[in-house]
């Protein structure tokens, strides 16, 4: 008898009633049925619950889950189901609740896993997104990366959003084994954590959702001008360098979990960040930082000559 994959899709919630349906019956439609999904919703005040009690009564408890969140922001509800023990399958994905996904989204990174298949390497796929507005008119793409996806990239850069990835148990036993870190984002995280642990993360080329933007999307699009100019106000404001804190004590605390070579670059790293100048520009070198654009670069090594890294 051939064994299906079974995928468990994680989702957090919050006030999302305006686009939901749309993304749970894209959910539904997807070519691969073989799937659960567990909603960790974080204190709607809107109809977002009675949306998702309503697919419940359809599909049943056994395929969908409601649960309560921790309430502490997008990224601990994220990682709240992420780590939890309890959640068992073969391959794990994130879902946004305003996304839509294509037919085909769980079916293509599936077959990544057929191809790579050891089960004993963290595994990630992730990749680019096909930008939607609220009524779902293209209008672009997120950026196409490029260069190698490395833990040297994943300590100053997030390349892909969490509604991409879709992970393989290992991975998810690397987060269970991190627990519960405070971190900028639950899929930069997951680069930094699984590159960083000797794991693999697939970048695909090819969109498989449509990645809404909206007035109150939280995280949107890291392409066009204004992504620009926000990346540079960001520095200026230090507001890169307290994200790049608080991803660094997270992997401090977590620093076991990492191969010895990436152990040795996190200390380079800790030693860049707190350099003079001259001594900020070797290490910068030494430790092998990259991004994966020119203008990322260009802010990289802006923020290494004003000590905002």
């Amino acid at each position: 008898m051939i064994h299906v994959s079974t995928v468990c899709i994680l989702m957090g919630t919050c006030n999302g009633q305006a686009f939901l349906v749309e993304q749970l019956l894209s959910i539904e439609n997807q070519f691969h049925k073989n799937w659960r999904l567990v909603i960790s919703d974080d204190g709607s005040t809107d109809d977002t619950l009675t949306i998702a009690k309503t697919f419940q009564e359809k599909w049943g408890k056994d395929r969908l889950e409601i649960r309560q969140g921790p309430k502490q922001g997008f990224c601990a509800n994220f990682l709240s189901l992420a780590c939890d023990l309890t959640i068992k399958a073969d391959f794990y994905a994130f879902s946004d609740q305003d996304d839509v996904w294509m037919v085909d989204k769980l079916s293509i990174a599936l077959a990544y896993f057929d191809t790579e298949n050891n089960a004993d390497i963290p595994r990630v796929y992730c990749g680019r997104t096909q930008l939607v507005d609220e009524h779902l008119r293209l209008f672009g793409c997120s950026p196409l990366f490029s260069l190698p996806r490395s833990f040297r990239n994943a300590l100053v850069q997030s390349i892909a959003g969490g509604n991409t990835m879709v992970f393989n148990q290992a991975a998810k036993e690397l987060l269970e084994k991190a627990g519960l870190q405070q971190v900028v984002s639950h899929d930069w995280w997951v680069y930094q954590l699984v590159k960083g642990a000797g794991g693999c993360v697939y970048y695909d080329p090819e969109p498989t959702i449509l990645y809404r933007q909206h007035y109150n999307c939280l995280v949107g699009s890291n392409d066009g001008f204004r992504a620009k100019i926000d990346r540079i106000s960001y520095v200026l404001s230090g507001r890169f360098k307290a994200w790049n804190t608080l991803n660094y004590q997270a992997l401090v605390n977590v620093k076991y979990l990492l191969s010895k070579d990436n152990q040795d670059i996190l200390i380079t790293f800790a030693l860049f960040r707190g350099a003079k100048l001259k001594d900020r520009i070797r290490l910068l070198e030494v430790c092998g930082l990259y991004r994966q654009t020119w203008q990322g670069t260009f802010s990289l090594w802006l923020a290494t000559i004003i000590n905002k890294i």
